[in-house]
């Protein structure tokens, strides 16, 4: 939709639908390791987005498949901890093993309120603390983090980027749209954020962009399924 081409390294399967997350079968290391590398090893990789990554052994192959690339290659990692319905998409050592082994390594996080809560290990229900936790990511891992908004309660969304030095946040929002069709979200943010990063856009017009395609998409859901249903990607192609 955005002029990229995605190679997946698929690190574990699963069955879901709208309404819930009923069965997780995570890939073997090894295998994850050996998708990365025959994609590397032909076309080539202009950017990269990493989101769920179930446990330490399936982390521990990514890094690896890691270091195999430039170190300039920009990198967003969504860390995807629970799916839309609540259910734990990882397992217990993968939070802190994502933090060890790839946090540094990312041009970009992109965490959402529960998520940001989880690390910080603290309530964040106001912008100011949000912001406080994504600043002190940030600096700790030298590197770029957006807190999302979208789970907060306010009229709203308001997203905000933080940098890894000491120069100003910056602060996006739109309104809110009332619709519980919002499956896949963070991935399809973190995806197209990753993919203008590939085409040589600087972070903060990436960000930008990528809101806007997202709120489109969201607009454009098709309404499908009894619980959180897809958004619209394709409806957003045609309105383009």
């Amino acid at each position: 939709m955005l002029g990229g081409f995605a190679m997946t390294a698929l690190t574990a399967a699963t069955a879901q639908n709208s309404i819930g997350v009923q069965a997780i079968a995570p890939m073997s290391p090894d295998f994850v390791r050996q998708q990365i590398a025959s994609c590397i090893e032909d076309i080539g990789v202009d950017a990269v987005k990493i989101g769920m990554l179930h446990d330490r052994g399936i982390i521990e192959a990514v890094a690896a498949g890691l270091a195999e690339l430039d170190n300039s290659l920009p990198i967003v990692l969504d860390p995807v901890m629970v799916s839309t319905s609540g259910v734990p998409l990882i397992a217990p050592d993968a939070m802190a093993a994502n933090e060890d082994l790839l946090f540094s390594r990312a041009t970009l996080l992109t965490p959402n309120l529960p998520e940001l809560e989880l690390m910080a290990e603290t309530e964040l229900r106001s912008l100011d603390l949000m912001a406080k936790a994504a600043q002190s990511l940030a600096q700790e891992y030298g590197c770029f983090v957006l807190a999302k908004g979208g789970h907060t309660e306010d009229k709203r969304v308001i997203d905000v980027l933080v940098p890894p030095d000491d120069s100003p946040a910056m602060h996006f929002e739109h309104a809110r749209i009332e619709t519980p069709h919002t499956h896949g979200t963070g991935c399809t943010l973190s995806a197209a954020i990753a993919t203008l990063l590939g085409h040589g856009q600087n972070i903060e017009h990436a960000v930008q962009l990528s809101r806007q395609f997202v709120h489109q998409a969201i607009q454009a859901a098709p309404g499908f399924g009894g619980g959180n249903g897809p958004l619209g990607h394709q409806a957003v192609r045609q309105k383009a």
